[in-house]
């Protein structure tokens, strides 16, 4: 699909089938979220502009590159995406944080916004928008639509998996917010659950049902 790139290293695609097994432990699911969002960090990061700066080795002065810009924002998508999050800011530990409280109504299956947090200056940074499942894409919808109201240009959705009805979805609302994911499932079901997915994320993540 045009503006969705699917990380398909074999790492990702390993830990993310034991993420899949139901018999996963609420520990296990937790720990491999964090290692696969390290790896989806390192993709979705893997063209950021470079500048160079002078410094000084143990042998010699140089030329070398360091990112050019103000630092990146990860702006997760409450309470899930908090688990996407941990690994990225052990990869890029002085990126600004942004937290979307949104929830899905059950009933509706539309979003519910609850809370809103976010660094200044979100216009001169790259904003990377966390949430481990895009299913109808109405809470991430609803997420980018907070965070441009709060003058982000420049955003990329990261997630686990997505849905064939949540990518339309998405790029019909911010078709200029590109999708980086570790996998594209079947569909979705009556409950707007992801198909074969791999449940709630954030239950099996918090242990909670």
């Amino acid at each position: 699909m045009d503006g969705v790139t699917v990380i398909n290293h074999p790492l990702v695609q390993h830990k993310l089938t034991i993420m899949r097994k139901k018999e996963t432990s609420t520990a296990g699911f937790r720990r491999l979220l964090r290692e696969i969002s390290t790896l989806l960090c390192y993709e979705v990061t893997r063209d950021l502009e470079l500048t160079l700066e002078t410094i000084e080795t143990p042998m010699q002065v140089i030329q070398a590159p360091v990112l050019e810009g103000k630092k990146l924002v990860f702006a997760s998508i409450l309470r899930a995406g908090n688990g996407l999050l941990e690994g990225m800011l052990e990869l890029v530990p002085s990126a600004r944080v942004s937290h979307v409280g949104v929830y899905r109504d059950h009933e509706t299956l539309e979003a519910v916004e609850y809370y809103f947090k976010a660094p200044e200056s979100l216009s001169e940074r790259l904003v990377i928008v966390v949430d481990p499942m895009l299913a109808t894409g109405n809470s991430s919808i609803a997420a980018i639509d907070k965070l441009k109201e709060r003058g982000a240009t420049k955003l990329r959705f990261l997630c686990l998996l997505a849905a064939p009805e949540g990518i339309r979805n998405f790029q019909t609302a911010h078709p200029d917010v590109p999708i980086y994911t570790a996998a594209i499932d079947s569909h979705l079901n009556e409950h707007g659950y992801i198909v074969p997915g791999l449940g709630d994320a954030g239950d099996r993540m918090y242990g909670t049902k």
